[in-house]
């Protein structure tokens, strides 16, 4: 077992969740239960109770149609008559006072709003971005998480599939189980299906399960050489498919609905939270690392791998790879941003391919900047870091990078055209692009701007 701040989520089928024992709680009654005695009522409260009258049961009574003897006798009653036709008079009075005040209060209160001018006024409704805007209807600036993600598990858990993978292997994260359990998303109605590669990892047979009920032998079309993602195709037509969103679009704090089978038990079990980070780095097993993570506190459990992450429209946004260790609620999902060219290459019937350019870099930050004194607080530095910080060779030979005349602690700031930043990094900028295509490369260099022509070749499996 390795000290790894990110743990798979694919496990064994039906596992134990444990039960923390409550308590015992005393039963009412007991003898160690304290009743203090009540204190007698004093005598104020006794002589107000006798002055006000009971609640009635309802407030308003059918009227009296028996015909009864008793009934008419005391209809009859001299004294009974009496008595009613003064309290309906008594009453009578009082209403018509009540109502004479309450038009002369509201004309009054009409008087004073049009004499102030508040009569007329519409309501100053404060737009999202601060600014008051004058409307004289409310619309609404908000989106009914609830409702959103109602709708969105609704239309897309038809999509989610729960893959069980049998077969045993061992790898740098260890030994796989002999059957795990993990998740996917349809994306095409003929049998394609998007979910991570550990999930699919060293497996002999692949069991499709769709919310339906129905069951398919599934086959891996491809892996992906960049992230933790893999292709599974099944021999079915007419599935339902989820849409495909805009991960490059999210902004912090939006909400995001997770759908999977955690625990391998539990399927399309629905969850939702918020978009917490962007552009997150972390480390799988000690040496392979994946970026540009979105990070959510939607709750992902094992076996929510390769299951969607999902905006509040339901379309799909990312893919649920893994959770921090020891954490409660972060979660890391592949933008679908950079899913996108490898779905769109097995529909094709092509292999599954990356673009290589053959270098190592640091994104650059403020922190970065000051400490190395860079011309600039966003691009990517070519090279690494060294244990006293110095900057290391980053170009690897006979690379594309090399053949372009790319060179270390060079600063590439633009790939053809696109800003690299931390919304931009450029890993995430280099996926949109296809092996054997030239693109232009600028960097910074000696205080001076460089565009070099970098064609790229396909990243091979272990780069």
């Amino acid at each position: 077992m390795t000290d790894d701040p990110t743990q798979r989520h694919d496990l064994p089928l039906d596992p134990i969740i444990p039960v923390t024992p409550v308590a015992p709680v005393t039963p009412v009654g007991s003898a160690d239960q304290y009743s203090p005695t009540p204190d007698a009522r004093p005598e104020w409260a006794r002589s107000v109770e006798s002055t006000v009258p009971p609640t009635p049961e309802r407030w308003y009574e059918p009227a009296q149609t028996s015909t009864s003897p008793a009934a008419a006798a005391a209809a009859a009653a001299p004294s009974s008559s009496d008595r009613g036709r003064r309290t309906g008079s008594g009453m009578g009075s009082i209403l018509g006072v009540a109502l004479l005040s309450a038009v002369l209060a509201s004309a009054g209160t009409v008087f004073t709003l049009a004499a102030t001018g508040n009569l007329d006024r519409t309501t100053a409704i404060v737009s999202p971005t601060g600014q008051g805007t004058n409307a004289g209807t409310l619309k609404p600036v908000t989106i009914d998480e609830s409702s959103a993600t109602i709708d969105v598990a609704a239309k897309v858990s038809p999509a989610v599939v729960k893959i069980t993978a049998s077969g045993i292997t061992t790898g740098n994260s260890g030994v796989i189980p002999e059957t795990g359990v993990g998740s996917g998303v349809i994306y095409d109605s003929n049998g394609w299906i998007l979910t991570n590669h550990h999930v699919v990892q060293g497996s002999d047979k692949l069991v499709v399960e769709l919310k339906d009920g129905r069951t398919f032998d599934g086959t891996v079309y491809g892996i992906d050489t960049l992230t933790d993602l893999a292709i599974v195709k099944i021999a079915a037509t007419g599935l339902p498919t989820a849409a495909l969103g805009n991960s490059d679009a999210l902004k912090v704090g939006q909400l995001v609905i997770a759908i999977g089978s955690p625990l391998g038990t539990y399927s399309n079990s629905v969850t939702s939270g918020i978009v917490s980070a962007k552009g997150r780095s972390i480390s799988t097993d000690g040496t392979t690392s994946l970026n540009n993570l979105i990070q959510t506190d939607a709750a992902i459990n094992p076996g929510n791998s390769g299951g969607p992450l999902l905006d509040a429209d339901g379309a799909v946004v990312g893919i649920n790879t893994a959770i921090a260790t020891n954490s409660n609620g972060i979660g890391f999902a592949i933008p679908i941003d950079i899913a996108r060219p490898i779905m769109l290459q097995a529909v094709a019937g092509q292999p599954l391919s990356r673009p290589y350019l053959g270098i190592s870099f640091l994104s650059i930050d403020k922190a970065l900047a000051a400490a190395k004194k860079l011309p600039t607080d966003q691009g990517a530095l070519v090279g690494g870091l060294d244990a006293q910080g110095n900057v290391t060779s980053g170009v690897k030979p006979g690379t594309p990078a090399a053949a372009a005349g790319i060179k270390d602690g060079d600063i590439i700031v633009k790939v053809d055209g696109k800003t690299i930043d931390s919304e931009h990094p450029l890993d995430a900028t280099l996926s949109q692009f296809a092996p054997g295509q030239t693109v232009p490369v600028e960097v910074l260099r000696d205080g001076g701007t460089v565009t070099l022509q970098v064609t790229l070749t396909t990243r091979p499996q272990n780069p």
